[in-house]
């Protein structure tokens, strides 16, 4: 079955496979648009927040909320002998784990800092000793709050001291601490003694490839229609040969 429209003959068959897939291509590029001016508003309010004064840390789980990646300087004391590692990825693709210690307030409350990363072969506390700093220290780092893992991050091992993704009341569990704050403190990229742990490297840029995204999904529709309306086109009617006049 087909439909003949000037130049055109439209087959059912090629109409019903082709219009799906551009109305899908189509749909997938006004979504990539959308996306496009969520990640630029978020990387916007990223780099606002970089900019803003520090504030005092939260009390509340709702006051962490409010106060996500904001600049804050905590002070305490480092329990170092209960800080948990944390399989990570470092910005140029090297293995190792971030260093989660708890930090002891002057009130008691505990919270966790993400020091910084620390390749594999750092694994042990004696090979960066020089980085387990005594007495008061001064923290500076953003407010985070955990997050859902994703569908391919291993679950946790707690007995074994294996952990993948970070997890407050576990951690707090495992190391036997009371009043743990709602949130952790990711490190600023002020160096520690001896150069390890490294901090600010476990909240990377925010990469932004929409636009591409949306110029692919819109490029692909119009190929499918071009290729569509020029295997439809009709063959050019072809002259026929006068006959030859004897006079």
């Amino acid at each position: 079955m087909s439909l003949d429209i000037g130049l055109y003959r439209l087959g059912l068959v090629p109409t019903l496979i082709t219009l799906p897939l551009v109305l899908l291509c189509l749909g997938l590029g006004v979504w990539q648009i959308h996306r496009l001016h969520w990640k630029e508003a978020l990387i916007a309010q990223r780099a606002a927040t970089a900019k803003a004064p520090p504030v005092a840390p939260p009390r509340t789980l709702a006051e962490a909320r409010r106060l996500v990646l904001r600049r804050i300087i905590e002070r305490g004391s480092f329990l170092n002998d209960k800080e948990i590692l944390v399989h990570a990825i470092a910005p140029d693709g090297a293995a190792g784990f971030d260093v989660l210690t708890p930090l002891r307030e002057a009130d008691g409350r505990f919270v966790f800092v993400n020091r910084g990363f620390v390749p594999t072969a750092l694994r042990d506390r004696a090979t960066r000793a020089a980085g387990d700093p005594a007495g008061i220290v001064r923290v500076s780092g953003r407010v985070v709050l955990p997050t859902s893992p994703g569908m391919f991050v291993p679950d946790n091992r707690p007995q074994r001291g294996v952990w993948y993704r970070i997890d407050l009341l576990a951690m707090a569990k495992t190391d036997g601490l009371a009043r743990v704050a709602p949130f952790y403190i990711d490190a600023d990229r002020t160096p520690n003694p001896g150069g390890w742990p490294q901090g600010g490297t476990a909240l990377p840029e925010l990469p932004n490839h929409h636009l591409q995204y949306t110029i692919t999904w819109f490029s692909l529709a119009a190929i499918g229609l071009y290729i569509y309306f020029k295997a439809q086109r009709l063959p050019k009617a072809e002259p026929h040969d006068e006959p030859i006049r004897h006079s």
